[in-house]
């Protein structure tokens, strides 16, 4: 955000505090959820796109209902080579990011012999709208599943990777829990309890209105925002995990990872020096670790 449109956001929420919090709690709410237009890429978002091109016209395009009554845009791509037994590999991207970003790691599964199905979440790449909260990301990729599924293994990176456990913990009410034999976690968040508090302090948002936003979040999900940890939820899954993280990422921090690795006992970590956030999903030996992680009768050696 801008100096002083953050300034003033957070002289409006400090006021409204005083005399209206569930309307602050709302309204934070409904800010924290608004993304870009995504028919408005950003300069360097359209370079990714367009060197992407190629790879995503090799795939078929997909168009699906969510629970929310959202449209979901499926990527699904072939394996690298003919497969006697069709096995299916889910691919889920981060906040404010899109398939085309995925292109290593739904590589890295097609050279296993992977069917790759790489999810635009609500609000992202090629899916329409300007909205997007768990509830919304879960129940897309239920949807997913319902239709490709089911799936052997879900990689997702990001808010990608926290989407991933969240659906397979079944933490939205109303929406059953998706199956998955492993899971890749790259520079994932674990606490939503975390982000969001410093989401509200960002912002200015006071301890009533705090407590209106959480109690809103509560209502939507149907369970409380204090149980949204991914460690814990990936702890009572005990599906196997692979946990890729780098130190220096500056948009999630490594203890995040830490703390999946120390809690699930079926949960492997290893540390990516010096690739960031976002360099790692092109590193080949995350590619290498993702591909020897995937179950499969066969595995091919990687390409590019």
């Amino acid at each position: 955000m801008a100096t002083f449109g953050l300034a003033f956001i957070r002289f409006l929420f400090g006021t409204i505090e005083h005399f209206a919090p569930s309307i602050a709690g709302r309204a934070a709410f409904a800010l924290f959820c608004r993304t870009p237009n995504p028919a408005k890429p950003s300069p360097r978002e359209k370079a990714v796109i367009d060197a992407a091109g190629p790879f995503m016209a090799e795939a078929r395009r997909h168009y699906l209902a969510s629970h929310q009554g959202q449209t979901v845009v499926a990527h699904e791509f072939s394996p690298a080579a003919d497969n006697q037994h069709k096995r299916m590999a889910m691919v889920i991207h981060g906040w404010r990011s899109r398939t085309e970003h995925m292109r290593g790691v739904i590589a890295a599964l097609r050279d296993c012999g992977f069917t790759v199905v790489a999810v635009d979440l609500p609000g992202h790449g090629q899916s329409p709208g300007r909205r997007l909260h768990m509830g919304d990301a879960v129940a897309a990729i239920h949807a997913v599943e319902q239709r490709f599924g089911p799936f052997e293994i879900i990689a997702g990176h990001s808010f990608g990777g926290a989407v991933a456990v969240n659906a397979v913990y079944g933490s939205i009410a109303g929406i059953a829990p998706v199956g998955a034999d492993r899971l890749v976690l790259i520079s994932a968040p674990n606490s939503l309890p975390a982000i969001f508090r410093q989401f509200g302090d960002t912002i200015g948002l006071g301890p009533k209105s705090f407590e209106a936003l959480s109690d809103h979040i509560g209502r939507i999900a149907g369970r409380p925002l204090d149980q949204f940890v991914g460690a814990r939820q990936l702890c009572e899954t005990d599906i196997p995990a692979l946990i890729i993280h780098a130190p220096d990422d500056k948009e999630v921090p490594v203890r995040e990872a830490r703390a999946y690795a120390a809690c699930a006992p079926n949960a492997r970590l290893f540390l990516a020096d010096g690739l960031g956030h976002r360099r790692i999903l092109a590193d080949r030996e995350v590619r290498a670790r993702i591909a020897s992680f995937a179950p499969g009768e066969r595995r091919l050696a990687l390409v590019g």
